[in-house]
């Protein structure tokens, strides 16, 4: 419980209001339910004719505080005397009733305004922790997600998040109410009988253990049911992004089996969760139960012995309250259970929200507006892990309005190269200057702000293609987005679709041909206009027709701005104002395309093989 606080607290502190008038609810709710329960007492007396006793009203004011309790049941027994007497028997148990039924009308009432203030914090606490879920992956660096599978991340972010919500949110009621009543019982008890209520206590840590027992591995085997879903989470993300692939193969029979036995050892896994969580209910109904058994042995070997310090009709009231007493102690053994769940899956969701982002900010960043001279890259190594190195000892400079290409074989460092310009990730060791300043003196956002970037893979969202273009650009119009696209070539295909610029193109622009999410792409960087611009691979997967298309897109897009290409088709990039050749992370050769060629070197050789 105490790492459930730990954990938890600080999604509950928006919530301080809520929480105090839940608090305040069950605490007149247990109040309530005490009083309802004092009512049978005089009931019972009455119905089976204990108390013969005369007794004469005796004022509150004139007792003792260690009176108190004996003025109490002294006036509650003149009370009911005085109505006997002026109404007979059957009358004032019917009155009783009454104040009986008023009673728990108050007190039912009082439990659903505890529930009722509950429900906000439940929906709160888990609609918070799904917002920092998402907040912290928007933060997060790329290599975070490069390392992690993305089921496992869907399984986090959905699955966990909803057993969450089953466990812990269901659970809150059972924590904040339970404890109240369990504590204003135990001081009725105490009241009532103080010798009763120590030998109830010596019993309670032999139910205690028993309950303690089942529910120790419980989170670690709720851990390893959820890493297993993961996995299969993990398979139907990959199989979904690799149907063409499963089909050509004949693969699907192979791939069920994968996932048939992943599932399988999910269920084995949920099944022995959930054997453990059914078992508390069972496990302290019995416990409980032999407690009132042993308390009913000894409390009534004390009244027929006649050393008993209560007598017979409180030695029920006592026991009712006892038995009252359990159905906490009860929910909270069950609330447990479900807490080490949540606990379990909770543990996965903070490896999201715990793990740090490596691209920190400077205190105080430098804004900028645009680029005025240059990009310097100096002496700049590079590693995602520390281990295997990327790039050695990159030197290279961009004027500003010039146009660069980086070329090479698959594997050789390009598009990690251009990633660190908009610091999506931070060198090991030299430098990246934008006007002499070294980029992780500037903002953040504002770095960003200044570069457009247009990939090898139009990454499109399941939004309409205006939303698409005007993606980031929040004020965007109707004609700056028409004015993007054209430049873009993409009007008059947008035009010719159904909704116009209002259409829906799918998950991923899956509605559209490869060469038209790329000049939709490209519409969204002209409308942004940067004044740095990466182009990376934007014309390599596109057939001839569609890459004119592109292409004439592209160098409309160049005009004027500096730029940075990468290309696997020399073709595309031969009037480039440089060209810096890489291979396995280091710059070998670096020159005009013509300079280049008459070099004999490796950038011949590439050129070569691609005109052969």
């Amino acid at each position: 419980m105490k790492e459930f606080f730990k954990v938890m607290g600080k999604y509950f502190a928006p919530y301080k209001g809520f929480i105090a008038a839940t608090f305040g609810f069950n605490i007149l709710s247990a109040l309530l339910n005490v009083c309802s329960f004092v009512v049978l007492i005089p009931i019972l007396n009455i119905l089976f004719q204990i108390e013969q006793a005369h007794y004469d009203y005796m004022p509150f004011s004139a007792a003792e505080f260690g009176d108190l309790k004996d003025v109490t049941i002294n006036n509650l027994y003149y009370g009911s005397q005085q109505l006997i007497s002026t109404y007979g028997p059957s009358t004032t148990m019917l009155i009783l009733g009454a104040g009986l039924a008023l009673m728990t009308l108050l007190k039912t009432s009082c439990y659903f305004g505890g529930s009722a203030t509950l429900t906000p914090i439940k929906t709160g606490v888990v609609r918070d922790i799904r917002n920092n879920i998402y907040r912290k992956i928007l933060e997060l660096p790329l290599s975070f997600f490069s390392e992690e599978r993305k089921g496992d991340i869907l399984a986090r972010v959905s699955t966990d998040v909803n057993e969450v919500d089953s466990s812990i949110g269901s659970s809150l009621d059972m924590i904040i109410k339970n404890p109240i009543l369990i504590l204003v019982y135990l001081s009725v008890m105490i009241g009532v009988s103080w010798q009763l209520t120590l030998f109830t206590l010596l019993v309670v840590p032999v139910m205690a253990f028993g309950i303690g027992r089942i529910g120790k591995s419980l989170k670690k085997q709720s851990l390893y049911a959820q890493s297993k879903w993961s996995d299969g989470l993990s398979q139907i993300e990959e199989t979904l992004g690799g149907l063409r692939i499963i089909k050509a193969f004949i693969a699907e029979k192979k791939m069920e089996e994968r996932f048939v036995k992943v599932n399988n050892e999910f269920r084995n896994a949920s099944m022995k969760v959930n054997i453990r969580q059914s078992a508390a209910h069972p496990v302290s109904e019995f416990l409980g139960t032999v407690m009132i058994v042993i308390v009913l042995w000894f409390g009534g070997y004390l009244i027929f012995s006649g050393n008993s310090p209560i007598d017979a009709s409180t030695f029920i009231f006592y026991l009712t309250i006892l038995y009252s007493t359990l159905q906490p102690l009860k929910e909270i053994s069950k609330a447990g259970y479900s807490i080490q769940k949540g606990m379990a899956s909770m543990e996965r969701i903070n490896k999201i929200l715990g793990a740090e982002n490596t691209i920190l900010e400077s205190p105080h960043p430098k804004q900028i507006d645009g680029l005025h001279q240059s990009i310097e890259l100096r002496h700049v190594f590079f590693s995602y892990n520390g281990s295997r190195e990327i790039l050695h000892d990159i030197n290279l400079t961009v004027e500003k309005g010039k146009t660069i290409a980086l070329v090479g074989q698959s594997g050789s460092g390009k598009s990690t190269l251009v990633d660190l310009i908009p610091r999506y990730h931070d060198i090991q060791q030299g430098e990246i200057l934008i006007d002499g300043e070294n980029i992780k003196n500037l903002s953040i956002n504002s770095l960003r702000s200044i570069i457009g970037n247009v990939n090898q893979e139009a990454i499109l969202f399941n939004d309409t293609i205006f939303n698409n273009i005007a993606f980031g650009m929040e004020n965007a119009t109707q004609e700056e987005v028409e004015a993007a696209a054209k430049i873009a070539n993409a009007h008059d295909f947008i035009m010719e679709m159904e909704n116009g610029y209002q259409t829906n193109i799918g998950d991923r622009g899956g509605r559209l041909s490869g060469g038209q999410r790329q000049r939709i792409s490209i519409a969204r960087a002209i409308l942004k206009n940067p004044p740095i611009l990466i182009l990376d691979e934007a014309t390599s997967a596109l057939d001839t027709e569609s890459e004119r298309l592109v292409q004439d897109a592209l160098e409309r897009l160049m005009k004027s701005r500096t730029t940075i290409a990468i290309a696997h088709r020399l073709s595309t990039i031969k009037n480039a104002d440089e060209i810096y050749v890489l291979h396995e992370g280091k710059i070998v050769e670096c020159g005009t395309h013509d300079q280049l060629i008459s070099l004999g070197g490796y950038y011949k050789k590439l050129n070569d093989m691609q005109a052969l």
